[in-house]
């Protein structure tokens, strides 16, 4: 059986570099995807500035990259205001000089499923926190990397963007199918300048997101559920490798994507879903 990417040891192969994470806490117990990508790149080597709206998440993932003789700096701020945005890029070139590596970490669904049942503050809030955060973040770091010479973004999508899950996501849906499309262009506008811009699409991943608590209910018991072990099983049953993915399966493919190992690959989608997309023909 393989190592558990979770204990994988570091390869070098972000050594001597700056990765800023934007959303880089955890809304609970366990490993989400930022999360687990900040640890992934300091284990390789990186100095890692993690932002999130949280002190206090950003300030864990930050401990557990020094108790794990990595270096990081925690940074607060809004990634979907213009202020806080330039603020939180400043505050990593002022501690680090740099920025090598940019990873939109930040989104998540709201309210609006359908069209009956959408509302304008929903989608506009919807969009901000899964484009505006990634346009913002590029916005304000790629001059800093055609400066250096080059730099590597990866915005993490999500499988919805290509295909109906079988349940109404319509804004969530569109607010990464519009990640993916500004993606591509950040990508080609930016290949001449040894910037490479990827989106990595996660399916069904088990991050502490899904057991959020919302207006004091689990989120799961919004899908009929009475437990988490049921829920994720269940999710788990509809994957054909049989299991959902961790945070640590979309952190490594974000790795890959930022390495030198990637340095001819820019503005593709990543898929990381246990199969899903290829069992439904696409």
């Amino acid at each position: 059986m393989s190592q558990s990417l979770e204990m994988l040891p570091g390869r070098g192969r972000l050594n001597g570099k700056v990765v800023l994470v934007a959303g880089g806490g955890s809304i609970g117990p366990g490993w989400g995807n930022g999360k687990a990508a900040a640890v992934v790149y300091a284990r390789e080597g990186a100095k890692v500035a993690v932002t999130d709206w949280r002190t206090e998440a950003a300030q864990e993932t930050v401990d557990i990259i020094r108790d794990n003789g990595g270096e990081a700096i925690a940074v607060t701020g809004d990634a979907t205001s213009e202020e806080d945005v330039a603020r939180m890029v400043g505050e990593t070139i002022a501690a680090y000089g740099r920025i090598d590596v940019l990873h939109n970490n930040v989104g998540g669904s709201g309210t609006g499923k359908h069209l009956g049942d959408m509302t304008l503050e929903d989608w506009n809030a919807t969009m901000a926190r899964n484009v505006t955060s990634a346009m913002l973040m590029c916005r304000e770091v790629v001059p800093h990397m055609e400066k250096q010479g080059g730099g590597s973004i990866v915005n993490i999508s999500s499988i919805s963007s290509l295909r109906h899950l079988n349940v109404p996501t319509a804004v969530y849906a569109a607010g990464k199918g519009a990640l993916n499309e500004l993606t591509k262009n950040i990508a080609l506008h930016y290949a001449g300048k040894n910037i490479r811009a990827n989106c990595v699409l996660p399916g069904y991943i088990d991050t502490p997101f899904i057991r959020r608590e919302i207006n004091g209910k689990p989120a799961y018991e919004y899908k009929g559920y009475t437990n988490a072990k049921d829920y994720a099983a269940d999710r788990g049953k509809i994957i054909p490798m049989q299991r959902m993915g961790t945070g640590w399966d979309v952190a490594h493919a974000a790795l890959f994507l930022h390495s030198d190992e990637a340095a001819f690959i820019t503005g593709i989608g990543l898929v990381v879903d246990g199969g899903e997309l290829v069992s439904h023909g696409l």
